[in-house]
């Protein structure tokens, strides 16, 4: 089945529901899909559980939307950055509640969410906070911490470029997060920086299939080298 290719971000992200976890990929701002972050605020969705690499960066994409009011709680390895004063200062307040999860751990339950597994075992973390009220299971005589996936209702993702299926390829580091998420949520929206002729993509190069892919918009290539599409 082909993607549904959107005219505009807003069309794109039409439906998405108060209290939607929502992935969000990229790592800083590399992979950062602004263009549907900002058509989000402009939508109007709020209570959300955002799942990231990190809470947003000056007051641009995540942070933005931090700054709206329309997030509840943020799943993230990095929660803390030189330019991550508008998370912290919420975060203080009790105004968003965190849930700090360790990169490979992050990356790891949201992949498992795309697989079917049910949970997993990871030594990630034993004997810090971030094991409190986790289950504990020695194997092999190496201490583990039980994980559980992250699903999402759906995975806002940038990539490089797509077909008129949906194919995805992407660019350099900006591929981060995204492929996991398109495995992992109920409806995965992609913005791209250019949509080519199905069958103009080498196969090989196809990251992502069509069949994950719900819709696609085209986005401005220009703006999304400014801030950091690299």
């Amino acid at each position: 089945m082909a993607a549904t290719i959107c005219s505009t971000a807003d069309d794109a992200v039409a439906g998405i529901a108060d209290g939607s976890t929502v992935l969000v990929g990229g790592f800083g701002l590399a992979g950062m899909p602004f263009d549907l972050i900002e058509a989000l605020i402009r939508q109007g969705a709020t209570d959300l559980t955002i799942v990231s690499n990190n809470a947003g960066n000056g007051e641009v994409g995540l942070a933005a939307l931090l700054k709206a009011g329309r997030v509840r709680k943020v799943i993230c390895s990095f929660p803390r950055q030189a330019d991550s004063y508008v998370f912290d200062a919420l975060y203080r307040s009790g105004e968003v509640e965190l849930e700090v999860v360790p990169q490979g751990t992050l990356a790891e339950r949201i992949r498992a969410a795309g697989a079917g597994i049910g949970a997993f075992y990871c030594p990630t973390g034993v004997g810090t906070a971030l094991a409190t009220g986790k289950e504990v299971r020695e194997i092999d005589g190496r201490t583990y911490l039980l994980e559980y996936p992250i699903k999402g209702d759906v995975a806002l993702i940038a990539a490089h470029h797509c077909d008129e299926l949906g194919n995805l390829v992407y660019r350099k580091t900006a591929r981060n997060f995204g492929p996991v998420m398109a495995t992992a949520a109920t409806t995965v929206i992609a913005q791209v920086t250019a949509i080519v002729p199905t069958g103009a993509l080498d196969p090989e190069a196809v990251v992502t299939p069509s069949i994950y892919i719900d819709r696609v918009v085209r986005a401005d290539a220009r703006r999304l080298m400014v801030e950091g599409h690299r």
